[in-house]
């Protein structure tokens, strides 16, 4: 390990002990606390899938389901995690976009092009550290190699990436909303 990557690591590691504290504290929450939780979690996801979902109709994406799914799947409990999650998502979905376009044109129907895609997509990713974004990038690969469609695979991956698009900012539109909201309620308020 290189000097350089010190820093970088023991970063991972101090996060990765903050997420298990944050986890141990809401499980440490009362039940009642836990199921509202929950419950503006799941109202934050089905909104933003929702929106995400009816834009995406809108457009003439015939499939905003995949606007819907990528809206619940960066859902988180705060921005900051909505925005890197989207960030993510776009990036890894990008990525797998343009090698899944590439194998596609490339490699046909042959499922060795759609293996040898989804490796290197991962592998980028990898390399650029962004290993979360790799296995966005791997299933965008799976989407437009493997699930079947009619048009041309250009138009394909455009619309996914769209609908990608769409499912990540209605998720960051949402959730700068309902921080605001839950500001405000809680303004002035101090924990008992």
């Amino acid at each position: 390990m290189s000097e350089s990557q010190r820093p970088l690591i023991e970063h991972h590691r101090q996060l990765g002990l903050l997420a298990d504290e944050v986890l141990q504290l809401r499980h440490a929450l009362p039940p009642r606390d836990r199921l509202i939780v929950g419950l503006v979690h799941a109202l934050r996801a089905v909104l933003a899938a929702s929106i995400s979902y009816f834009i995406a109709l809108e457009l003439g994406l015939g499939q905003g389901f995949w606007a819907a799914i990528t809206a619940i799947s960066v859902s988180q409990s705060s921005y900051a995690e909505v925005r890197n999650s989207s960030r993510d998502q776009f990036v890894g979905a990008m990525i797998g976009g343009l090698i899944g376009l590439g194998a596609a044109m490339l490699g046909h129907d042959h499922y060795l092009a759609y293996v040898l895609a989804v490796i290197a997509g991962m592998l980028l990713c990898s390399v650029f550290n962004l290993g979360a974004a790799g296995r966005i990038s791997g299933t965008t690969t799976t989407i437009i190699m493997l699930v079947p469609h009619t048009g041309a695979f250009w138009q394909f991956a455009l619309f996914r990436l769209g609908e990608v698009t769409l499912g990540a900012a209605a998720a960051l539109l949402v959730t700068l909303a309902f921080d605001m909201l839950e500001r405000r309620l809680f303004a002035g308020r101090s924990p008992s």
